[in-house]
């Protein structure tokens, strides 16, 4: 794909899809109780449908096109769940996992694909502890907030508002193998940079500089090393801040003095949430949680304030399927959420801090997408844009019939 103009700025800045070619698009689980903020809902749910007679079974399934409790389906790679057919299921929950709901919000999933419409078996294939996820954020007019985030979690890819955007894996492969970027790149920034360029600062860097713009997120490349430098540093910065401890690093921390603490216990069944300016205090009904810098309370992605969404995710029903499996959650506020809350808090006033930086990376000489193709870096080779192959990699089919792949 040859890149386009971004931003009314001219031939400046390639597409992060030329940039990172191979992207997955986001999960569709097709019910929403495969999900939920705790473990043990999903156990229940699970417990509930399997313990359920036939016709209330499939009631509760909520099947779609794509599945329902006779649909014949493979195992999801790394996960062992089974793979015959669901209305026959009887056995114990499979081990819930923790995913990247969206942007800065964390989430349980039932790992069975046979409960999942569009499980994306490729991004599976390819998560593990050395895999990093850069996820777009849907683009919205006029959204000054990030236009991507990353993660170590496998990540669904939800996206608060607008159309939602594509999760690009760092590396093609497990064990941290084939860095997932346009063939020539690398070369090419070393070429200008110096050869300590890697994967990931290219990573650091892109998570610094993209932006949104109509024909997709976009990724200035500079051709001054002192700027390219700056940009990742301030990208490693937040890269940290982002993985949360994840992949050896240390867990976000505010100085002393700055640290927010709950100053009321958060009530069991909380009606709502409000900020305090004159205090820096988040109120939960009668719950108050401070320092909170207005940059954490103020944080937007795609217009919509995500400590606002993350306490909607927990307290508001589940809509048209509330009185199905969804309607299983914890029935008073688990101490656990203001342990995460309090995270989410610091993680968003950290981010929050470093967009001046960000700001400050806009200007300087760029690599354009003509001196890209000039490279021979674009056009990006069509087997750059789908996955690579996994030839040692058994998964079970449906049935328990075994696929090399």
């Amino acid at each position: 794909m040859a890149a386009r103009a971004a931003g009314g700025r001219g031939d400046d800045a390639p597409l992060l899809d030329d940039l990172m070619p191979w992207s997955v698009r986001p999960l569709r689980t097709g019910r929403r109780w495969v999900t939920a903020p705790d473990a043990a809902s999903l156990r229940t749910r699970w417990e509930r449908l399997v313990r359920a007679p036939d016709e209330e079974r499939e009631r509760l399934f909520r099947p779609t096109r794509s599945r329902d409790p006779s649909t014949p389906v493979a195992a999801l790679p790394g996960q062992a769940t089974g793979t015959g057919r669901f209305d026959r299921e009887g056995g114990p929950c499979p081990e819930p996992v923790r995913i990247a709901h969206g942007p800065f919000d964390v989430c349980w999933l039932l790992p069975d694909h046979r409960l999942i419409d569009a499980a994306r078996p490729e991004l599976w294939r390819v998560a593990d502890e050395r895999q990093l996820f850069a996820v777009e954020h849907g683009y919205v007019p006029r959204d000054a907030g990030p236009a991507l985030s990353v993660t170590a979690l496998l990540p669904d890819g939800h996206s608060p508002a607008g159309r939602p955007g594509r999760i690009r894996p760092l590396y093609r492969r497990p064990g941290g193998l084939e860095p997932n970027l346009a063939p020539g790149l690398l070369a090419l920034l070393r070429h200008h940079h110096g050869d300590g360029v890697t994967a990931r600062s290219v990573l650091a860097w892109i998570l610094a500089a993209a932006r949104h713009s109509p024909a997709g997120c976009v990724v200035p490349l500079p051709a001054d090393t002192a700027r390219w430098s700056a940009g990742v540093e301030l990208g490693l910065d937040m890269l940290r801040v982002q993985l949360r401890g994840a992949r050896g690093g240390e867990r976000p921390r505010l100085p002393g003095g700055r640290r927010p603490y709950v100053r009321a216990a958060v009530p069991p069944v909380p009606t709502g949430m409000a900020y305090d300016p004159v205090d820096e205090a988040l109120v939960l009904g009668t719950g108050r949680i401070s320092p909170v810098p207005a940059g954490a309370w103020e944080f937007r992605v795609g217009g919509v304030r995500m400590l606002e969404l993350w306490f909607a995710r927990r307290t508001v029903a589940g809509g048209d399927d509330a009185d199905g499996l969804e309607a299983v959650r914890p029935r008073a506020w688990p101490q656990e959420w203001t342990s995460e809350l309090l995270e989410l808090i610091t993680v968003l006033a950290l981010l929050a801090e470093l967009r001046p930086r960000q700001r400050a990376l806009a200007d300087g000489p760029p690599l354009t997408p003509t001196a890209l193709r000039a490279a021979g870096v674009l056009p990006v080779p069509a087997a750059a844009r789908r996955p690579a192959s996994v030839l040692d990699h058994r998964e079970e089919g449906p049935d328990g019939q075994f696929a090399l792949l």
